[in-house]
């Protein structure tokens, strides 16, 4: 089966085909940044008319690269939610469409079981049950993994997720948008233990995430360094950087291995767009490593939003026989156990 994904759940345009024999067969990524930088963070609105520009030209690279006509597509998989209303309506109005005009079944896609899946787009993917940290702008989420559909939340942000967390860090830093890859750059020149920021919520029982406090942790700290023009120094600033992200990383590094020693797994996959942190592989390797467990993570190009991971994981339920009606039913909020199993 080959299957045309599109991904628009927020500010990135994602297409891919794939090939339930072959693979992936091409995928091609817009990213709105430039457009959101100026007002430091996604605007709706905009997002939604740039998905409009921006989508039909992408499938039309896609199939192009690889070859492939309107005839060779069996089914088109669009990210039905999470996610920005508009931005969702844009891809699922046109991959219906393409579906009706073509044809051929059409499936909706939840966003976080794309991520969670990105792995198993790679050359040595894990095998199942595990354990996902799925962690991006939106969502910090534990989960274990029995087969796709079987999932059981193990713990869950209560407040930001951890993305967010970065973004707001760096704002505080007067840092562009988004804030993770800046504070990443700047944390490497920071000193290690000048300052020692709180790991929320490790010293109690459960795995549920908070990172409020360490945002207001980091707030205070940046005030009380400040100079005349408002910020601390640029060496502070580092210093600062680095204690923040050691904080988020080491919060998640513990919950990870209490979750697998809760279950008793010895796998865990990392995905969504902090997962890309290279910070955070190395302290998860070095982590789990001591209790004989092993770390899986996508490639860079597919912890972002990408319309491979949307590609692979509705081909996926369309091999299993999954099929849905012509209406268009896109969700906001959508929880990722209430999806049925393969």
């Amino acid at each position: 089966m080959r299957v045309l994904g599109i991904e628009t759940s927020c500010d990135e345009t994602g297409v891919a085909i794939y090939d339930g024999e072959r693979g992936l067969l091409a995928h091609a990524l817009y990213s709105q940044i430039d457009l959101h930088a100026e007002y430091g963070g996604v605007v709706p609105e905009l997002a939604s008319r740039d998905h409009v520009r921006k989508l039909l030209p992408l499938i039309e690279q896609v199939m192009a690269e690889c070859g492939s006509q309107k005839e060779d597509i069996d089914a088109i998989c669009y990210t039905a939610g999470p996610g920005l209303i508009g931005a969702l309506m844009v891809g699922a109005s046109l991959g219906r469409a393409l579906a009706y005009a073509w044809g051929v079944p059409a499936v909706g896609v939840h966003h976080m079981e794309g991520h969670l899946l990105a792995p198993m787009l790679e050359a040595s993917p894990p095998a199942f049950p595990f354990v996902a940290l799925l962690v991006s702008g939106g969502h910090t989420q534990l989960v274990a993994v029995k087969g796709i559909g079987q999932y059981e939340m193990l713990g869950e942000s209560l407040d930001d997720a951890a993305g967010e967390a970065f973004d707001k860090a760096a704002k505080m830093l007067d840092l562009d948008y988004p804030g993770g890859p800046h504070i990443a750059r700047l944390a490497e020149r920071g000193t290690p233990g000048r300052f020692t920021f709180p790991r929320p919520m490790v010293d109690r029982p459960g795995l549920d995430f908070s990172f409020s406090g360490l945002k207001t942790y980091t707030l205070n700290t940046v005030a009380e360094h400040a100079q005349v023009d408002g910020l601390p120094d640029e060496q502070t600033c580092a210093d600062i950087a680095h204690a923040f992200q050691e904080a988020v990383v080491g919060t998640l590094a513990i919950k990870c291995r209490r979750a697998l020693e809760q279950t008793g797994l010895k796998t865990l996959i990392i995905a969504g767009g902090v997962s890309a942190n290279t910070r955070l592989r190395t302290e998860l390797e070095a982590a789990l490593g001591k209790i004989g467990a092993r770390v899986y993570y996508a490639r860079p190009a597919f912890c972002t939003d990408n319309g491979a991971m949307i590609a692979y994981a509705g081909c996926q339920r369309l091999m299993a026989g999954q099929r849905e009606s012509l209406a268009v039913n896109v969700k906001a909020r959508w929880p990722l156990d209430s999806l049925p199993p393969l």
